[in-house]
């Protein structure tokens, strides 16, 4: 009897991948796997909530390739959904869906029981209210056959009264008489840049909106701000769609260069998010769209440049050359994100070609802290951009960490959302785990009373970097990295030749952490530690008045854990704190005010920038890195252990 072949799906944006029978349905898959996908009827086709997006091409991240046919044809469910508007062409309904090759789907946020606990959320900032937009009521005077000059030199002539020298755009005075005689010529007049009169409002109470937004590989944020006293009224974050792409930046150029057209793919999904997330400030506001006239954007280069329309194959090689890495402005209306023709986007500038936007908008929040003093700035994501200064130079660097801090590569990796593990602590005797889940307020264990009732779906971000360091600090891995099960019997299980260490001994499916995850996050470590090195030889700095955590995965960090994990040189717990999501707090502040986007686009131009990837001192101090400091030295079974992997890994 032959045996029924079997297919990789894979879910984004968890990450989750699973194997499946040949004609399963991606439902079934789904909850086997423990994906978060919604379904109040079973799966039975009825509800219509299972809804999923199926991602074809050359995946060589996930190395898969998916096409159109690895999903089983169109249910006449699924005609009829879409015959009544309730599923989209582009969509299928996970139930109905047949698999018949490997798959890459993407979840949406609307077919996801719970929210993903995205921490992007505002932080203070500082700075004087000086937008780029301000509103100006005006009163024309009545022309006569002896005063008749136009209307708009009138509307001119009203505004050198607040001292502003600015003249009409052609679609203000296209409207302008219309408002004029509508309102007694009366008028609030919009200005731009101090010279431009953008828009024309009647007389009546209406402010004027801006937004910054912070384009993460992984999550996008929004904030929206009145310009007129710099209140931050509304805030809100999303999953970057094109995760279903790639995990990360280096794949989904990867699937832009092995995929026809993969870069309009790509850019149509952040603009179409951005679309959808300002259209939702709208209507929560309670504001029209030509209220919301100015949005300032970070983001690292490959997402700068999907977002403008940019490719970036360039970024993907050396010598990593960038489009532009200037101050860019560009009309709203061509980028389609459904605001008025007078909106403008605009994007802070980059420093480098691996160091982009949302570096230079955290040390926009820093700039003042760190003058005149070693301060180094981290902002810890798949590509870990690093900001050192002493000595008053400034250099920047990055680093290719991967997404194993976020997840990713990791078995029993998932995104930080409900039923995550996020905190871990080992009993250094008893060598028992406990954790905290997201969701839950309580600390867990294999022995608390109702532990199976808990649905755990995997480990994130923050609960990685600390499972490794309490792993070194109980003795259960050695300082090379390598498993010590003798070190506690009843805790390891053997997963081939190696083993894997079981974290949440459930009855079925146990988290468990394997060597692979702990050679993953040592490579992710490693790389990240090297990049500071590099940069404070480079700048002969040898030690640190502070360290600032920036992004949301550093929000989440322990410094006593960073400094355990030996994953930035010279860092200490007393001078290391978190600062929040400085990137998008960057582009608030340049939004709020000009003059910070006069500062920052002075003060880019005098950061200097290290390539890491073509320093030859790189990987001496990578392979350095590699250890674990608090982890016990290995024993001669270990080290014979550690030489067999190395000589295996170099065939």
């Amino acid at each position: 009897m032959n045996a029924v072949p079997s297919h990789t799906v894979l879910f984004t944006p968890s990450g989750i991948r699973t194997e499946t029978n040949e004609g399963e349905s991606l439902y079934d898959s789904a909850l086997r796997a423990g994906v978060d996908l919604r379904s109040i009827c079973g799966g039975k086709g009825l509800c219509k909530r299972c809804q999923v997006k199926l991602s074809p091409g050359k995946h060589a991240k996930f190395k898969v390739d998916v096409l159109e046919t690895h999903l089983g044809r169109l249910t006449p469910t699924e005609k009829k959904a879409m015959a009544e508007g309730e599923l989209t062409e582009d969509r299928r309904l996970a139930c109905r869906a047949k698999v018949y090759g490997d798959v890459v789907v993407d979840v949406p946020d609307d077919s996801r029981e719970h929210e993903t606990s995205i921490s992007k959320k505002s932080t203070q900032i500082t700075t004087d209210i000086n937008p780029s937009v301000k509103l100006y009521m005006c009163r024309l005077a009545v022309p006569s056959l002896e005063d008749n000059p136009s209307d708009a030199e009138a509307l001119s002539h009203a505004l050198e009264g607040f001292g502003v020298h600015a003249k009409a755009v052609h679609s203000v005075l296209v409207k302008l008489q219309s408002v004029l005689a509508q309102n007694e010529r009366s008028l609030i007049a919009v200005v731009r840049d101090g010279h431009q009169v953008i828009d024309v409002w009647p007389p009546s109470a209406s402010d004027v909106y801006g937004a910054a937004i912070d384009i993460g590989s992984t999550s996008v944020a929004l904030y929206v701000y009145n310009l007129a006293n710099g209140t931050l009224v509304y805030e809100k974050a999303a999953m970057n769609p094109q995760i279903r792409f790639g995990e990360d930046l280096m794949s989904r150029v990867s699937y832009i260069m092995m995929n026809k057209g993969g870069e309009h793919k790509l850019t149509a999904a952040i603009q179409e998010q951005m679309a959808i997330m300002l259209k939702e400030a709208v209507a929560a506001l309670e504001i029209k769209p030509e209220q919301l006239l100015e949005v300032t954007a970070v983001g690292n280069p490959i997402m700068h440049h999907l977002f403008l329309g940019l490719s970036p194959v360039e970024l993907g090689q050396a010598p990593f050359t960038l489009t532009v890495k200037d101050w860019v402005d560009v009309s709203a209306r061509k980028l389609d994100l459904g605001l008025s023709e007078e909106a403008r986007i605009s994007f802070l500038p980059l420093i480098g070609g691996h160091v982009g936007a949302d570096t230079t908008g955290a040390y926009l929040t820093q700039i003042d802290t760190m003058k005149g003093r070693s301060v180094l700035l981290v902002d810890i994501g798949t590509n870990a951009e690093i900001v050192l200064s002493h000595k008053g130079r400034v250099a920047a660097a990055s680093s290719p960490t991967g997404p194993a801090f976020e997840g990713a590569e990791i078995s029993h990796g998932v995104r930080a959302s409900i039923g995550a593990i996020e905190r871990v602590r080992i009993d250094a005797n008893t060598k028992q785990s406990k954790f905290k889940v997201i969701g839950y307020d309580e600390w867990l264990s294999d022995l608390s009373p109702d532990f199976s009732t808990h649905n755990i779906t995997g480990i994130c971000g923050s609960g990685i970097f600390e499972v490794m360091v309490e792993l070194a600090n109980a003795g259960l891995i050695d300082e090379s990295g390598l498993f010590v099960p003798d070190a506690a019997p009843d805790r390891f299980i053997k997963d081939g030749k190696s083993w894997k260490y079981v974290l949440a001994n459930r009855p079925e499916n146990p988290i468990t952490i394997k060597q692979t995850d702990i050679r993953a996050v040592q490579l992710a470590k490693a790389a990240l530690s090297a990049g500071v090195s590099l940069l404070s030889e480079y700048l002969s700095c040898d030690a640190f008045d502070e360290v600032l955590l920036a992004g949301a995965f550093g929000t989440h960090l322990d410094p006593h854990y960073v400094v355990q994990i030996g994953i930035i040189p010279g860092a200490s717990a007393e001078n290391t704190r978190s600062i929040g999501n400085a990137a998008g707090m960057g582009a608030a502040m340049a939004l709020l005010n000009v003059d910070e986007k006069t500062k920052i686009i002075e003060a880019v131009t005098h950061i200097e920038k290290l390539e890491t990837a073509m320093e030859p001192k790189f990987q001496g101090y990578f392979v350095g890195a590699m250890r674990f400091p608090t982890a016990p030295v290995a024993n001669q079974k270990n080290k014979t252990r550690r030489r067999r992997r190395n000589t295996q890994e170099r065939s």
